[in-house]
C-alpha cells in the first residue's frame, strides 16, 4: 500500500509500505494493505513504518508527527500533519535543549496563551526525544 506523509512544508514521505502503525485520539492502530476505510485524527506520537512483510522490528523507521488527520482505503494511507520529523533527523542534544527552554518558557508563562503553547513546544520535544530514543536502540541491533 502507498504511504504519504504530507507536512505544512510539503510531502515528506510517498512510497510503498507494508505497515503503518499510528497514533490516534483513540489508540494506537495499525494499517495493513486492504484495511477498511477510514478517517480519523492523530495524535502528536510515534509512526512507525514497516516497508516490507518480512521485517522485523529492527527495520522499523520512525516519524515524529504532530496532530493531523489520517486518511485510509484499501490501497493508501494518507497522513496530513503541521510537523514531522525522521528518526534519523533529530539531533538529541539539540532536541534536550530545546525541551529545557519548553519548560523553562512554561514556568515563566504569563497568561495562558503562553502556557499553551510551552506545553505545545514540550510534547513536541518530548516526542521528538522519544523517537531518537527508538533510532539510538535500532542501530545498536
Amino acid at each position: 500500500m502507498n504511504l504519504k506523509l504530507v507536512t505544512l512544508g510539503g510531502e515528506l514521505l510517498n512510497t510503498d509500505v507494508y505497515e503503518v502503525i499510528i497514533p490516534t485520539i483513540d489508540g494506537e492502530i495499525s494499517v495493513f494493505p486492504d484495511h477498511e476505510p477510514l478517517i480519523a485524527v492523530a495524535k502528536s506520537g510515534v509512526v512507525a513504518v514497516r516497508y516490507e512483510k518480512n521485517h522485523s522490528d529492527d527495520y522499523l523507521k520512525y516519524f515524529a508527527i504532530s496532530g493531523g488527520v489520517i486518511e485510509i482505503s484499501g490501497k493508501s494511507v494518507k497522513i496530513l500533519v503541521d510537523e514531522a520529523d525522521q528518526d534519523e533527523d533529530i539531533i538529541e542534544a539539540e532536541t534536550q535543549a530545546a525541551l529545557s527552554r519548553a519548560i523553562e518558557m512554561r514556568d515563566n508563562a504569563k497568561d495562558s496563551v503562553e502556557l499553551d503553547k510551552a506545553h505545545q513546544l514540550i510534547d513536541r520535544h518530548m516526542v521528538q526525544l522519544k523517537v531518537a530514543d527508538l533510532h539510538r536502540r535500532k542501530r545498536k541491533i
